[in-house]
């Protein structure tokens, strides 16, 4: 791999979606630190886009022993070339937000045998030990369309398996915001509120939500709707699910080329109320998809642009800044960076 001021590209054992022999020694920046196995590369981030040396979008985050772990998308859609190609997800992790391990591909679409692959946005989340990897893919002639599927794991960074053989959530479970769209059930993502109730949220062009069991692989109970409440917008896509104190959040991308907007509840089921924009167009990319999350005491917003020199809205790359908040809960207006995370 190539390696450049920005960006120092260090193998730890074989290339991606290889497996090795060797051992990764692990980052340990404190005694909770948790090693999961064996790494791949370990990337030391010079500022945005953290990662250089292949093109990721639609990330993703979860903090768990430790670490923070950034679950992406991966763009192969060759230049000059403006279409999707997205075949597998990457996995990351880092204790510092500096330094990152890219571990083996955890999982590929092509992992789910009843789909016709595509591998769009996605989000892990654990429970009871095990990782749930929810993700976008195609669904077959059976039931068109896109669709949510479920993947499983005894680790954070894989192997992950099909959880259940078939769509979490098919074409045909929502009502279709107009005829013939075959893509609004897209863009997944999990949340398990106090009470150990978790919830998932997902949609394109309409934000549906519902109950999960405990099992983390059905449904519990009928789909809603999302209603939102004040001034009006556009919903698009890419919903994701955080709280701060005695506030839910529920972050979007609006418009298209798209924004990110927000709303705020006092409950995770609503209604919500829509606060504006938190972060603009990202560069030359029309979509924009964020995961917000809190690590070691600091709130980072992570999403992707299309800042590389071959770069675009089918090449993207995850970049990373930081998060904050004002006295009354709202969130301040997200600052792009090129120097990143400092």
């Amino acid at each position: 791999m190539k390696t450049s001021s920005a960006l120092l590209l260090i193998p730890l054992l074989l290339g991606s979606c290889q497996q090795s022999s060797q051992s990764n020694v692990s980052a340990s920046a404190s005694d909770e630190v948790i090693s999961f196995g064996k790494g791949d590369t370990m990337i030391v981030a010079d500022g945005n886009p953290i990662i250089r040396h292949e093109h990721t979008g639609d990330p993703a985050a979860m903090v768990y022993g430790g670490q923070l772990f950034i679950y992406a998308g991966v763009d192969e859609c060759p230049a000059p070339g403006q279409y999707y190609l997205m075949n597998r997800w990457t996995v990351l992790s880092t204790t510092d937000m500096k330094t990152f391990t890219e571990y083996p591909c955890p999982l590929h679409a092509s992992d789910f045998k009843w789909s016709k692959g595509e591998a769009w946005a996605s989000q892990v989340i654990e429970r009871n030990g095990k990782f749930y990897w929810y993700v976008t893919v195609e669904n077959n002639e059976s039931d068109p369309g896109k669709c949510i599927a479920v993947a499983v794991s005894d680790s954070p960074i894989g192997p992950f398996t099909d959880a259940l053989g078939k769509p979490l959530i098919k074409n045909s479970d929502t009502a279709q915001p107009r005829p013939d769209m075959w893509w609004d059930d897209i863009d997944p993502t999990v949340y398990i509120d106090d009470n150990g109730q978790a919830y998932l949220y997902w949609g394109n062009s309409a934000c549906y939500w519902a109950k999960l069991k405990e099992n983390m692989i059905e449904l519990d109970g009928e789909i809603h709707k999302t209603e939102f409440r004040g001034p009006s917008f556009s919903y698009t896509e890419a919903p994701w699910i955080h709280k701060n104190g005695d506030w839910y959040y529920l972050s979007f991308a609006q418009d298209f080329p798209e924004r990110i907007g927000y709303a705020m509840s006092r409950s995770i089921e609503g209604p919500w109320e829509y606060k504006g924009i938190l972060n603009e167009i990202p560069g030359n990319s029309n979509t924009n998809h964020q995961a917000i999350v809190e690590y070691n005491g600091e709130w980072y917003f992570i999403y992707h642009t299309g800042a590389l020199p071959d770069g675009c809205g089918y090449r993207r790359s995850v970049c990373i800044d930081r998060l904050s908040y004002n006295e009354d809960g709202t969130m301040q207006r997200i600052i792009m960076t090129s120097e990143g995370v400092q």
